[in-house]
Order: C-alpha cells, then sequence, then structure tokens
C-alpha cells in the first residue's frame, strides 16, 4: 500500500502571539549648529522666493507653486519628517523622489560623502514661502518649528528643466505629463490650470482621459520638444516623459525550430471547473480548440484584432492551459480562462494606445474581482528609480489588498547594450509592481540551467529591488517552449519568451489553488511559490529569488526529514507578533536547516518612489528563547536570518532601511541542532503615509511559508504534528490532480 504524501501543514497563525517589546535610540547629533542651519536656510530661502516670483502667474494656478526640500542624509527616516515645520510655514508635502547629494556636513565631524536621501516637494502660496523667508531670521532655538530645521539640507525652486525626461528630436513628441493632482475635489484647480497653460503656449492635452493613482494624475498630449521646458515652468508638474509604446512580444527565437507535432487534447471541463484566471492580451481567433476552456471576451470600445496580437493572445492562453508539454499529449487543464482582448489594430501603431489599453484592464478588474490575473503585455519602458510609471502605479492599487494574485512577465530585453545609465535590460514596467509576481525566464525545464538571454533582469525600484520574483522555464535555442499553433489548430509549435514563464507559474498557482481549496489565499499560494524556489548559484539581479522547483511535490507534500508550515494571519501597525517556528518535543539532532518566506501585501504612495510601500516588516530571529544577551535583556538574543545587508553588492544607491519595506522576505539559514530551543521570529509591522508616520493605518494580511529541515530525523513531520495537536492541521486536498506542474 502505497504511504500516503505529507502535505502541508495548515493554520500555522495558531501559533502566534501578541508580545511588547520596547524601542531604543535617542537624539541626534545635528551636522549644523542651530544658528548655522537658520543662516544658510535663510539664504537659500531668498533665493527660491525670488525664483518662485519669477515664475508665470499662470504657471502658478491659484498662486500656488511647488519648490524641494532635501533632507539630509542622516535625516530620511520617516521619524525625522518635518511636519511640524510645513504646518506653521502653510506648506503640504505632495511628493517625493529620492536622489544621491554631497552633504555640507557630517555629524560628529565625519568626512561628507555621496549619500541618499529624499527630496520632498512642497506646495503652497508663493506669498507662504516668502513669509516663511522672512520670519526664519527671527527664530529661536526653543521655537518646537525649529528642531526640523537640522533635517533640511537645501531648500530650493524646482528647475523646469529636470522635469523634463530625454525627448528625440522630432516635430511633434507624444508625451506622458505627470501632475502632483490627486482625483479629489481640493485638487481640480491643478488640473484645469494647467489645461489654461497650455492655451496660453497653444497647445492642449487629452483631459478626457486622465489615470489618477494616489496624489498623481497622469494624463497625454503631443508637443515639438523646443517647448518642453515652457510647459516644464508649470509649478505642479511633476514629469514630462516620452509616451512609450506597448510591449507586445513577437517570437524571439532564433534558429531552424523544430517540426511541429500534433496534438491530443483532452476531454471535459478543466479539473476546478469553479475557478477562473483573468489574461488580457491580444484575443483569442474563432474555431480555437482552446475556446473548449477559455472565454474570449471583447471589452467595450475595443476595435479589430490584429493577426499578429492575436497569435500572442492564445500562445500566452496555451501556455497557462497546458504549460510547455513534454509530448503532444496535453493535461486537463486546471482552470477556466477568461481571456479579455484589450488590444486592436491600433495597438502597436497609436502612440498613446498605452493609456487606452489600462483603461480597458482596469475597467475589467473595477467591475469583475478576480483572484487570478495574468499579465504579459505592458508599456516597453525599463523601470525608473525616479518615476513610478502609471501602469505600476494603478496596478499597485488594486492589488494593494491582497485578495488577488497577478503574474506579470519581467520582459524580454536582457539581450540589451550594458548602458549604465539607461540600463534598458531591466526589468519592464509594470513588472516593478510590489503587489505582484514579476516571472523571469530560464532556459531549461530541469537539470543545469541559466536564466534565457532575453529574460529581463534586476535590480527592480526600490522598495523591490528583487525583481523578477523568480523564474521559470520559458524557452531558449537550447529547449524550446511548446503552445498550440493558432495558425493551424491541432498542432504545437514552439516559440520563446517572458510572455509564457508568467502563465505557466500562474497554471502553477491555479494548480494549487485547485488542489486545497481556498483553505490557501492567494497571498498565501505567493509566498508558496517563492518559498519553492532555487538560485542555483546564481545571483539576484538575474533570477531573483530563484527558478521555481521543478519537482511540483515541492509546493505541496514534504519529503522525509522536512516539516512545511504555512501560517495566514493580519497584524496592526505599531505592534509585535511572536511566531513560532515548530519543532519536536524531544529535540533534535544534526543540523537543521530553515527556511521562511514572507509575503504581504500594501497601499502605496505613487507619489513618493523612494518610500512606495506605506506597510513594512521588520523581522527578528531569536533562536533560543532561554539564552539572553545579557542580565539587562528583557527579550531573548536576536541571531541573523533576514539580514539588512544590500541584495546587490553593486547597487550603490540602496537605502539603508529599504529592506524593511520589501513585500517580500526569503531567507534560508543552517543551524546546529544544540542552538535550537522554542525557535521564534518577531514581526514588527512599521506604517508610513507619505513617507512619515501614518496616523490611521490598515490592517495588512501577511503570509508565511517556512521549511524545518533534518537530514537525520526521517520523522520530523510525524514529531511536529503531534508536538502541536489541535493547532497545526495537514491540509487535505480537495481535488486530487494528475497534471504535471
Amino acid at each position: 500500500m502505497a504511504k500516503r504524501p505529507n502535505y502541508l501543514l495548515g493554520f500555522g497563525e495558531r501559533l502566534t502571539e501578541s508580545v511588547e517589546i520596547k524601542g531604543g535610540g535617542g537624539d541626534k547629533l545635528p551636522p549644523y549648529p542651530f544658528e548655522e542651519s537658520k543662516e544658510r536656510l535663510a539664504r537659500m530661502l531668498d533665493t527660491t522666493v525670488s525664483a518662485l516670483y519669477s515664475l508665470p502667474e499662470s504657471a502658478c494656478p491659484n498662486g500656488e507653486t511647488v519648490a524641494s526640500i532635501t533632507l539630509h542624509p542622516e535625516y530620511f527616516a520617516k521619524s525625522h519628517y518635518p511636519g511640524g515645520l510645513l504646518r506653521e510655514t502653510g506648506l503640504r508635502n505632495v511628493g517625493s523622489r529620492s536622489l544621491t547629494v554631497k552633504p555640507e556636513k557630517r555629524s560628529r565631524g565625519r568626512e561628507p560623502e555621496d549619500m541618499v536621501t529624499t527630496q520632498l516637494f512642497v506646495a503652497g502660496a508663493r506669498s507662504s514661502f516668502e513669509r516663511f523667508a522672512q520670519s526664519l531670521p527671527g527664530w529661536s532655538a526653543t521655537r518646537s518649528e525649529s528642531k526640523h530645521l537640522a533635517a533640511i539640507e537645501e531648500i530650493a525652486a524646482v528647475d523646469p528643466a529636470s522635469r523634463v525626461k530625454p525627448l528625440p528630436n522630432e516635430e511633434a513628441v507624444p508625451l506622458e505629463v505627470v501632475l502632483h493632482a490627486s482625483e479629489s475635489r481640493r485638487d481640480q484647480f491643478i488640473v484645469r490650470g494647467f489645461r489654461s497653460y497650455l492655451e496660453e503656449l497653444g497647445l492642449e492635452a487629452d483631459m478626457e482621459r486622465l489615470f489618477f493613482a494616489g496624489r498623481l494624475c497622469f494624463l497625454r498630449m503631443s508637443a515639438p520638444p523646443a517647448i518642453t521646458e515652457k510647459i516644464a515652468q508649470y509649478s505642479f508638474l511633476r514629469v514630462l516623459r516620452q509616451m512609450p509604446k506597448l510591449r507586445v512580444t513577437h517570437p524571439i527565437l532564433r534558429g531552424n525550430p523544430p517540426r511541429p507535432r500534433e496534438a491530443e487534447f483532452p476531454d471535459g471541463e478543466p479539473t476546478d471547473p469553479n475557478l477562473r484566471v483573468a489574461v488580457f492580451d491580444g484575443g483569442i481567433p474563432d474555431g480555437s480548440p482552446l475556446l473548449a476552456w477559455a472565454d474570449a471576451h471583447n471589452v467595450p470600445g475595443i476595435g479589430d484584432p490584429h493577426p499578429d496580437l492575436l497569435w500572442h493572445g492564445e500562445t500566452v492562453t496555451s501556455a497557462l492551459l497546458f504549460g510547455s508539454p513534454d509530448e503532444g499529449a496535453l493535461d486537463k487543464p486546471v482552470c477556466h480562462v477568461d481571456h479579455y482582448r484589450v488590444l486592436d489594430t491600433d495597438s502597436e501603431s497609436d502612440p498613446f494606445e498605452l493609456h487606452d489599453v489600462l483603461e480597458r484592464i482596469t475597467t475589467v478588474l473595477d467591475t469583475r474581482p478576480y483572484e487570478f490575473v495574468s499579465l504579459s503585455i505592458g508599456p516597453t519602458l525599463e523601470v525608473d528609480d525616479e518615476e513610478v510609471h502609471a501602469w505600476t502605479a494603478v496596478l499597485d492599487e488594486r492589488l494593494s489588498e491582497g485578495r488577488c494574485l497577478a503574474t506579470i512577465a519581467a520582459g524580454n530585453t536582457g539581450n540589451e547594450p550594458e548602458d549604465p545609465v539607461l540600463r534598458p535590460w531591466r526589468v519592464q514596467v509594470p513588472s516593478d509592481c510590489v503587489n505582484a509576481l514579476t516571472v523571469g525566464a530560464s532556459d531549461r525545464k530541469s537539470g543545469e540551467w541559466n536564466r534565457a538571454p532575453y529574460s529581463s533582469r534586476g535590480p527592480g525600484r526600490s522598495p523591490g529591488i528583487v525583481k523578477p520574483d523568480l523564474v521559470t522555464f520559458g524557452g531558449s535555442d537550447t529547449e524550446r517552449f511548446w503552445v498550440c499553433d493558432p495558425d493551424t489548430p491541432g498542432r504545437l509549435i514552439t516559440t520563446a519568451g517572458t510572455s509564457y514563464a508568467a502563465p505557466s507559474v500562474m497554471r502553477d498557482a491555479a494548480t494549487v489553488r485547485a488542489h486545497f481549496g481556498s483553505v490557501l489565499s492567494p497571498l498565501a499560494i505567493k509566498a508558496l511559490l517563492i518559498h519553492s524556489t532555487e538560485d542555483g548559484g546564481h545571483t539576484k539581479d538575474q533570477v531573483g529569488w530563484g527558478r521555481l522547483m521543478s519537482d511540483p511535490d515541492s509546493l505541496v507534500t514534504c519529503p522525509d526529514g522536512c516539516a512545511r508550515i504555512v501560517y495566514q494571519d493580519e497584524i496592526t501597525a505599531s505592534k509585535f507578533r511572536r511566531i513560532r517556528i515548530p519543532m519536536p518535543r524531544d529535540g533534535l539532532e544534526g543540523d537543521v536547516y530553515i527556511t521562511a518566506t514572507f509575503c504581504f501585501a500594501t497601499d502605496v504612495d505613487p507619489e513618493h518612489p523612494g518610500n512606495y510601500t506605506r506597510s513594512g516588516l521588520s523581522v527578528v530571529f531569536r533562536p533560543d528563547m532561554t539564552k539572553f544577551s545579557n542580565q539587562e535583556a528583557v527579550h531573548p538574543a536576536r541571531a541573523d536570518f533576514f539580514q539588512p545587508a544590500k541584495l546587490y553588492p553593486d547597487e550603490q544607491e540602496l537605502r539603508s532601511d529599504a529592506h524593511k519595506w520589501e513585500t517580500c522576505l526569503h531567507a534560508h539559514r543552517r543551524k546546529r541542532s544544540t542552538s535550537l530551543n522554542q525557535p521564534v521570529f518577531d514581526i514588527h509591522y512599521n506604517a508610513r503615509s507619505q513617507g512619515h508616520g501614518d496616523s490611521a493605518p490598515h490592517r495588512i494580511r501577511y503570509a508565511l511559508a517556512i521549511t524545518v529541515e533534518a537530514p537525520r530525523v526521517k520523522d520530523l513531520y510525524d514529531r511536529i504534528v503531534r508536538a502541536y495537536p489541535a493547532l497545526l492541521e495537514p491540509l487535505k486536498p480537495v481535488i486530487e490532480l494528475p497534471v504535471r506542474l
């Protein structure tokens, strides 16, 4: 009789409890004495006010304008945010960005050096800036707002040229304009003012199709490059850049392809007929055999289909339904697919199609919530460290509750030239979504493997440095990816691209959901997918956390000497939770390997790229609850696990606190069994808004996967189950799956 598999252990959240942990820290020694701070800032303010009053009246709607305040690099943490200073001077923060500066001085006499900090964009009436300049010389050190002066390195008017990204030398360039304006009524004067300002310049923008994300407004227009600096004089303009084209992947294989195979399609409904995955792409042609499991939808207002885009849409859907079959016989699909055609004949020729496609996607997501979404299209644009693109911001907002798992193709620019400035080989927008799962491609299914040469690579945009999150087989010259042939129904052909890797991972996610049912949330499945990766010795900029293991059992079962536990819980801001790592009552022997993966979803602030995520988890590992670092210690000694070291050794611009705000943490550690005694993780939920403390944060959902391996303890799984009766439970499959992942 075959041994019953040891399935995942669920309900790990029953092993958690709230704890009280007091923080430390004290006052900082300022780099500039008070009088010096006041004098240097007063000079800057005088220059700033002169520059602001030199702007055209029409560039300052309602008499308001925007200037920049650069924080000293030692004061970029949210606790040093100069909120009291802004309130006192009648100014408000409308956005920020990270930048590298060399301060005039550092505290304790240290030598100045290039350091990462935050530049705030602050808005207010020009008269408010003027009053600030006039009153500052009279401030005393005892004034409450004076403590913020030491946090400021520079105050300046925004240089209009800094708002314009490089543009081609053409007669009229399609532009994407980003304004510091939210959708609220209080910011309508900014959008109206921009329309009026453009009319004075003899220009117009499409004011009917606006995208709002956070406190940013995205719109489109055309203009000659020669006039863009005048446009950039508008005070509330954030950035002006060329409108990127839509990224649609065409076949990228080189050389002679293998001969097509005849496909043997399965019969009947998918394994889980109630499970549906949304795909947004180029459509599925009439008469396709995939329509037995995929429903084709044309979104309202869509134009005629394009043959090349139909080809892409069908092959992407094939990858989700069947993966890359080793032979002509296809496994039964796991789920139904709702394929929404969001691309048409204008998609590759219309320079403004990018906004139309995003609107089509959001219309569907806002009217029909999905738990699983696969996306293999987006802008032809590498991620930008200084700015968040509309696609990223809009999608992240819709994924912020953690109720939907979206897989996004990383892009196929990995072979682009090694340009150290533009870095065109980086993952493509919207692969920098922190609430999505970004998928790159490996060149082989199993055995020795590498990143597929075409697969776009990291780093991502902080926080979200580890992008792609993972890689999986996407086809290569070495090994081909097989899909259903759109031109000859009933036949299989080969292709390659991250367009196929992303739906393949979604197929694995759907398999896990179908296997265990709704007991596992999309967020928990995301954690399991990242948890089940192997890096193969490759660096994170190449493969993220690693390649999804080719062994399907690694996702859903535990081999001898191993126990895998899933936690699904919520945590409140500023609170600590203690998470027990399960261990047998009678201890262990030999080496013990612990792998842990935290994933959570978060609200975002698109206008603050350097402080993009509004939630973060600080995690402390305590291996022995009986050992303390000293006699005064209240809590057991900590040890390294999720180290706050730089994720990329050559990524000099990584902020020192960025690891706290990553939405995924993953690590593997070897410990001696004698060093483990009731080990725990203590987690703390950090909350921020607009880059500073959040006065009304939400509870956030998180998922945690922990694997404990003790090779010398073959019955580890059973011993852990016995140690936690009525707490940990093996997850029971609701559907047996003969599907090969």
